[in-house]
């Protein structure tokens, strides 16, 4: 599945004012992140605020980033919860028009055991019409899918490609590097620490920081895989104080703010979310300026 080695970006989903999806704003973000380089975009991810649309309105936001796509890059659907049943549901109803594979995060709040977690996704894999991607976020789910399950759903059903892995646990990485298949995907969850993921093996990024900075985050994701890690350094560093800004006050709101200054959408956010303080904000805004305007090394 080499189309998903590089970046692929979390995207934000753009809101008017009174809290509608703003589509224009959406094919301005879609076609800002297209030009920016990246490899693939998931839709409707947590980034996305997935947990706060309709089932109507995922919908209606799937159907339209594959069209505005248009099959240019990869996509991917965000398509998960903590009702199997209901994600199985979701899951063979979902329109595969345009679309490349599932990325689903484990079951939050229930707080399952390994064998709960494994059942769970092997409900999804069995009823998926795409291939599927893992999603490990201990910090928002409540559990760790542990690197022993991880493994055994990669060696146990074809259709699970990768793992989106943010846990930050680099003994947990190790295994899961050390012990998976050979076309398994490692992909970072977790944006500081995607240059040593891919130092370990990694396939690359699934990024929040990448919509606001589609161009640096890709070209250093880029250096990377190469192996350049010298060269992917300065760019990791430079998005350092960025990056850390972004998850200040939680995501998306960091990152829209960004977006808003870069004139790409607005910056509101849906409850229970708020946007940011107004003195984060102006640090996002000066620091998105800054790296706006440095070049980055080709990727």
């Amino acid at each position: 599945m080499n189309k998903f080695f590089g970046t692929g970006v979390a995207m934000a989903t753009p809101f008017q004012t009174d809290g509608q999806v703003d589509y224009n704003a959406l094919r301005d973000l879609i076609n800002y992140l297209i030009d920016g380089g990246v490899e693939y975009l998931v839709s409707l991810g947590t980034t996305g605020e997935s947990v706060t649309l309709s089932k109507d309105e995922k919908k209606k936001v799937w159907a339209f980033t594959a069209e505005v796509n248009n099959g240019r890059v990869p996509l991917v659907a965000g398509i998960g919860g903590n009702n199997t049943y209901e994600v199985v549901n979701e899951v063979k109803s979902f329109d595969t028009t345009g679309y490349d594979a599932i990325l689903s995060a484990s079951p939050n709040y229930n707080k399952p055991t390994q064998e709960g977690i494994y059942q769970h996704y092997k409900a999804i894999a069995e009823a998926s019409p795409l291939p599927v991607i893992l999603y490990n976020v201990p910090s928002r789910t409540g559990s760790n899918v542990s690197a022993e399950t991880t493994v055994r759903l990669a060696q146990d059903f074809k259709n699970i490609i990768g793992m989106k892995e943010a846990s930050g646990n680099f003994d947990q990485l190790n295994q899961i590097m050390r012990d998976k298949p050979e076309d398994f995907l490692l992909i970072s969850g977790d944006d500081p620490i995607s240059l040593p993921m891919i130092a370990l093996g990694g396939a690359g990024v699934i990024s929040v920081v990448g919509n606001a900075l589609p161009r640096q985050f890709s070209d250093m994701i880029r250096l990377c895989l190469k192996g350049d890690f010298k060269s992917a350094q300065k760019g990791h560093s430079s998005m350092i104080e960025f990056t850390r800004m972004m998850f200040a006050e939680g995501s998306p709101a960091g990152v829209k703010t960004a977006l808003k200054a870069l004139g790409v959408c607005g910056d509101t956010v849906r409850l229970p979310l708020v946007q940011v303080s107004s003195t984060l904000a102006d640090k996002i805004i000066k620091e998105t300026q800054k790296l706006d305007q440095i070049k980055s090394p080709q990727g």
